[in-house]
């Protein structure tokens, strides 16, 4: 069914008869997607809730099935699926593989070209074959990859290799507000070796990736207060502060000419990325002309002499995203405004302190702010980076299980952004993260005509099989 044909070279091993039922039950295996992609379980909407629960009780039944003692737990919100198979016996790797079932909404439900709920498979104008529907990438398609590789094990005849632990969640496109209180009542039965998280991509159609490192967050909102009321910038222009030009001057002096932030400490806890890494994000040849000139840019900014992918995914920023004072409206109004007011974000990294940050931030603008004026700050959020070590000996097996599957090797990338749930496993269960995902940059999450690629999904499927073999023989 596939038209990329799996590739059969590499160290199959034990798991040669696994890879092979993978490639004779891909029909099987895609029917039980579409059952799952069917069941509309948008979290965000109160009217599905019903199908959020049908969606939860599905997986149960399916991991039931193959052996896993599997329950739905019920939460304030929607329920979270968990199971269990430790049939590799005590000594053997434990893992907890984590996913979601929900679904974003489907509006606006006129921009798609088949219904959202009704999957297909369907032709890419680039001849491929893909999977369309909601939730088909984001994230049922995904975590339906780990499913199906446990589900070959089994039609093998074989026990899984390692103890494998499931968390599904139905929240995460809504927030997830019943994650952390979830995971710390349950922590000790969660606790695992390490965590797979499959949330995320590849670098291309042909490149699996390993997203080893997540950029933390400081958010921080700031007013600046002059007079005691708005004035006519003719009778006071020239004698009254203005909270604008104060405002400006302190946003512009973030950054040096080089493109550093200029705070206090701002740079402790960051490290150079390896050279090594830096060759192999060289070597994907993403130029800073090519990433820009997707959104109408050409002149890279940030700090000089780092390449784009360096930029966004290991180094730290300071960026302004909104700045608010005096009229706005249609028209002209002469006036000074009594307030300015700026939002602004830092993308941390290493092993950066968001509350050293915050703190810096804070003195860097009290510092600029005249004596008769005054600021108030109200902090958004605050979380630290996540930084795989490039050498952790369980991400060279994965990636040497990855490469051994695709037709181009593994590379590790960064994410600028951040997923919450690695954090929440590092901080609340002392575990690290493999971020190992087969979605595509052009599969329209979140987007009307979501769509999956048939190859992610059936390769994604023999690369679980292939991983959790190399995990238990490490």
């Amino acid at each position: 069914m596939t038209e990329t044909t799996p590739n059969p070279a590499g160290n199959l091993g034990d798991v040669a008869p696994v890879l092979a039922l993978v490639d004779e039950e891909i029909e099987q295996s895609l029917a039980r997607l579409f059952e799952l992609l069917r069941i509309p379980s948008i979290s965000t909407d109160p009217a599905f809730k019903q199908e959020c629960r049908q969606a939860g009780a599905w997986l149960v039944e399916q991991l039931t099935f193959l052996g896993f003692e599997a329950s739905l737990r019920d939460t304030p919100g929607h329920p979270m699926v968990v199971g269990h198979n430790h049939e590799a016996g005590p000594d053997a790797p434990h893992v907890l593989f984590y996913g979601h079932y929900d679904v974003q909404p489907v509006d606006p439900l006129e921009e798609w070209t088949t219904p959202p709920f009704e999957p297909e498979l369907a032709e890419a104008p680039d001849g491929s074959r893909i999977i369309t529907g909601r939730g088909a990438a984001d994230d049922k398609g995904q975590l339906m990859t780990f499913v199906e590789a446990c589900r070959a094990y089994r039609t093998a005849g074989r026990k899984l290799p390692c103890r494998v632990t499931i968390l599904f969640e139905g929240e995460e496109e809504s927030g997830s507000p019943s994650l952390i209180p979830f995971l710390t009542a349950n922590a000790e039965e969660l606790k695992a070796d390490c965590a797979l998280v499959c949330d995320t991509n590849m670098w291309d159609a042909q490149t699996p990736a390993i997203s080893t490192g997540l950029r933390g967050l400081v958010g921080e909102e700031i007013t600046i207060t002059a007079a005691d009321r708005d004035l006519h910038s003719g009778y006071f222009g020239g004698a009254a502060a203005n909270p604008i030009h104060i405002l400006s001057r302190i946003l512009a002096d973030l950054h040096d000419e080089t493109g550093r932030v200029t705070l206090d400490g701002f740079y402790d806890g960051v490290k150079d990325t390896p050279a090594e890494v830096l060759e192999m994000w060289d070597a994907l040849g993403r130029t800073a002309e090519g990433f820009l000139g997707d959104v109408g840019l050409a002149n890279p900014a940030g700090e000089k002499d780092r390449s784009v992918l360096e930029l966004v995914w290991a180094r730290p920023t300071a960026e302004v995203n909104g700045i608010q004072g005096g009229y706005t409206g249609e028209g002209f109004k002469t006036v000074i405004a009594a307030k300015a007011s700026a939002k602004v974000s830092f993308r941390l990294v290493g092993e950066q302190d968001p509350d050293s940050i915050r703190a810096a931030f804070r003195s860097h603008v009290e510092r600029r702010v005249p004596a008769d004026c005054s600021v108030h700050f109200s902090p958004h959020g605050g979380s630290r980076a996540i930084q795989l070590p490039y050498d952790s000996p369980m991400l060279g097996t994965a990636r040497a299980a990855l490469s051994e599957e695709w037709p181009q090797p593994a590379v590790m990338i960064g994410m600028g952004g951040s997923i919450p749930v690695v954090g929440d496993f590092q901080s609340l269960l002392g575990m690290e993260s493999l971020l190992i995902g087969f979605g595509l940059a052009d599969d329209r999450i979140h987007s009307p005509n979501e769509k999956y690629s048939l190859t992610s999904f059936h390769r994604g499927i023999r690369s679980w099989v292939r991983i959790i073999a190399a995990l238990a023989a490490r």
